[in-house]
């Protein structure tokens, strides 16, 4: 596998090489071509100068920046690297901050950082200040002509990077049409809160699946062997009429589960015996 980025990781006067790793699979999602519909052959797209009405090659095609409407200026791949800023190939950890400090909508996407020969001894030992300290290391990055902030965490033997959002990038709540907060009843709070005990636990990960592509996996394989698809039935939620009686219900639904889940593991057992 080939780095999507390689250069050096910055902290203090300490520096190593590094190669940076994309750290999500693609392969579950599925992919789809527009057909047309008399003969489902492919549809093509083909580059068409709006001017001339001909179709032009990709070597005839330059990059252009729209700064009034309908004019352009053209930039070029000198262009590109002349707004190169300081460090396009260095990742400079600027701050060290706690874990905990950092809102969730500031995370993009992750990455594997891999460190390179002579590096992996001083990766390593960030590796460990990090775990150690409960901080991650805060910087930039630059990737594809774009310059990224960035969270580095440690991650099992591995350091994680985790692009993020600029704080000019986030909208602020208060530009939205939120309900103001009500009072609730000691009442309704305390069901609340029960209702979250009952569905507390640790974060499993590998117990959360993308349903909906299976279920489409599902019936295009069906389509191919020519079987009939049908729509699964559908239920729309109750209408919440008394926010208590909500609460109450959703309290007794687990409940219900666990005791046809004990039901379901006695009847079982009472099988095994008999056939033993």
């Amino acid at each position: 596998m080939r780095p999507l980025w390689k250069g050096l990781v910055t902290f203090g006067l300490v520096s190593f090489p590094v190669g940076l790793y994309s750290a999500t699979r693609r392969q579950a999602e599925l992919h789809f071509r527009l057909l047309h519909e008399k003969d489902q052959a492919p549809i093509d797209y083909r580059r068409f100068c709006t001017e001339e009405d001909v179709e032009v090659d990709w070597k005839d095609i330059v990059k252009g920046y729209e700064y009034e409407k309908g004019r352009f200026v053209v930039v070029t791949d000198e262009d590109f690297e002349r707004a190169g800023v300081a460090g396009t190939h260095t990742i400079e950890i600027r701050d060290f901050v706690p874990a905990g400090d950092i809102d969730f909508a500031y995370f993009e996407m992750p990455y594997w950082l891999v460190p390179d020969g002579p590096g992996r001894k001083a990766y390593a030992l960030l590796r460990e200040a990090l775990e150690e300290s409960g901080r991650v290391g805060i910087g930039t990055i630059v990737i594809r002509e774009r310059e990224r902030l960035l969270a580095l965490r440690p991650a099992g033997p591995g350091l994680m990077l985790t692009t993020m959002r600029f704080a000019s990038e986030l909208r602020a709540v208060d530009e939205l049409n939120m309900p103001q907060p009500a009072a609730a009843s000691k009442k309704e709070l305390a069901l609340a809160l029960q209702l979250v005990e009952t569905l507390a636990g640790p974060f499993k990960p590998e117990q959360y699946h993308d349903a909906y592509t299976e279920a489409l996996r599902a019936v295009i394989e069906a389509k191919i062997e020519g079987k009939k698809v049908s729509a699964p039935k559908t239920s729309r939620p109750p209408r919440v009429i008394s926010l208590v009686d909500a609460l109450r219900k959703s309290l007794a639904a687990p409940r219900a589960a666990g005791q046809a889940k004990t039901a379901v593991r006695k009847r079982a057992r009472r099988r095994e015996k008999k056939a033993a």
